[in-house]
């Protein structure tokens, strides 16, 4: 790593504000605020990696981030607004407001004394576990990831600056690796998710070279930590692309370092089983374009239940009910899963209580019954039966019935029930049939899922 890729030129592609698209009426002013002022204090201020990447696409990045010659200890006096975070990589972060502008200063090679004290690396899997040698822009460029995310924009002339032919690439709509694939991919095996994330969310073709690696070296992610999964996992799944990203890891192998449950469950796909998660982030998809509030509580829940019913069919029997089997069963591939991804608690806890609440929805008569429309779960309960409905996993009729139960006044209701007579005296409580014997009400089709 001492030696400046072959990918990577020693001299930038400069293109001139009269060649690009990047306007700084489209940067955030908060941004522009940070870059001004390293730049007014001397020091070299680049906007940089995503930001630029999106600018020239034509899209609205969601997040600005800086890279500076500045060390962190030099912004942090420059900015009284910032405090600086990290261990495996120092940063600064600018706050203002609920915008945080993120300040990196250049990563260099650094002499072999310089990277002993500074760079630790995992002798067995070669993942780069800390890197705080600093450098020049020469330098950083080699330490990010792929072409696409290596574009310099300078505010000194509102140039970009490309070392990597990342330029084109964009254009192109082509996600290539700076570097040794492989060498880069044990560094980080993060960088085998981001992959298949921004081809997703870009809709770029990845380099061929790396998308034959990927399945080979998949198994590098089981070593990743389970927090940092479920950062990942956000990622890949709650920003609008996550039936792409379904596609792209199911594709690359890698889904099965995620949710080895959800795959054995699945098996080789193209059946009911992937139609089911097909439409669920689908779903997902369109709410983030809608601006609705999405969970990863339910998306997980969804994943999961496969496994878990099958689970609980191989528990259940004369042992212990369907509600006990579905419980056991959602706490073990809970507990299984989150060994895998670091799920919070207030993810875990609910999404198990929504499994284990598909078996109320059987019970159409009686108190319990009306109990279970008024509880805190049950909305997330129903979507997911919708959701099952609707991909064959349950009884549509089943699912209409529910549905329609919601849309009527409470007094009728009850009578739905079996809780009044039409007359409107109390009637002793009935159970109703146990499986798919709910009756079909006359009220409108069942309203799409939420998260």
């Amino acid at each position: 790593m001492s030696d400046t890729p072959h990918s990577v030129q020693p001299a930038p592609q400069v293109i001139p504000r009269s060649e690009h698209n990047i306007s700084r009426a489209d940067i955030s002013k908060n941004a522009l605020k940070v870059l001004y002022r390293l730049k007014d204090a001397g020091y070299q201020a680049f906007l940089v990696g995503g930001s630029v990447r999106d600018l020239l696409l034509g899209r609205h990045p969601k997040d600005f981030d800086v890279a500076t010659d500045a060390h962190p200890e030099d912004v942090r006096a420059l900015f009284g607004n910032s405090r600086l975070i990290g261990r495996r990589f120092r940063l600064a972060h600018v706050r203002f407001g609920h915008e945080i502008i993120e300040v990196a200063t250049f990563r260099g090679f650094g002499n072999e004394e310089q990277a002993a004290g500074h760079r630790e690396v995992s002798e067995e899997t070669g993942r780069l576990i800390r890197d705080n040698v600093y450098g020049n822009i020469e330098e950083d460029v080699w330490r990010r990831d792929f072409t696409a995310n290596s574009l310099y924009y300078n505010i000194a002339d509102y140039s970009v600056w490309d070392f990597t032919g990342g330029f084109a690439d964009v254009h192109a709509r082509r996600l290539r690796l700076i570097g040794d694939p492989e060498t880069r991919f044990r560094e980080d095996p993060v960088r085998m998710l981001r992959a298949a994330r921004f081809a997703a969310k870009l809709d770029f073709e990845i380099d061929a070279g790396c998308a034959a690696l990927i399945p080979e070296l998949a198994h590098l992610v089981d070593g990743v930590p389970a927090a940092r999964l479920f950062e990942e996992f956000l990622k890949l799944f709650q920003a609008g692309h996550a039936q792409a990203s379904f596609r792209q890891l199911r594709r690359l192998g890698l889904f099965e370092h995620l949710f080895p449950a959800t795959a054995q469950w699945l098996g080789p796909g193209g059946d009911a089983r992937e139609c089911f998660l097909e439409e669920a982030l689908a779903n997902t998809d369109a709410r983030v374009a809608e601006d609705r509030p999405v969970t990863p509580m339910f998306l997980l829940g969804v994943f999961l239940w496969g496994p878990v019913a099958d689970r609980a069919a191989a528990l259940g029997g004369d042992a212990m009910s369907d509600f006990q089997a579905l419980a056991v069963a959602a706490g073990e591939l809970a507990r299984e899963q989150t060994e895998r991804i670091a799920v919070p608690k207030r993810f875990s806890v609910p999404m198990r209580e929504m499994l284990q609440l598909q078996s109320r929805f059987e019970r159409t008569r009686g108190a319990r019954a009306l109990a279970f429309i008024e509880s805190k779960r049950f909305r997330a309960a129903y979507d997911l039966l919708v959701l099952r409905a609707r991909a064959g996993n349950a009884d549509p009729d089943l699912a209409h019935w529910w549905t329609t139960l919601q849309q009527l006044p409470p007094e009728q209701q009850r009578r739905e029930l079996g809780l009044e007579r039409p007359g409107g005296s109390s009637r002793r409580r009935r159970r109703g049939p146990r499986r798919g014997g709910a009756q079909r009400l006359a009220v409108p089709s069942e309203s799409p899922p939420g998260n």
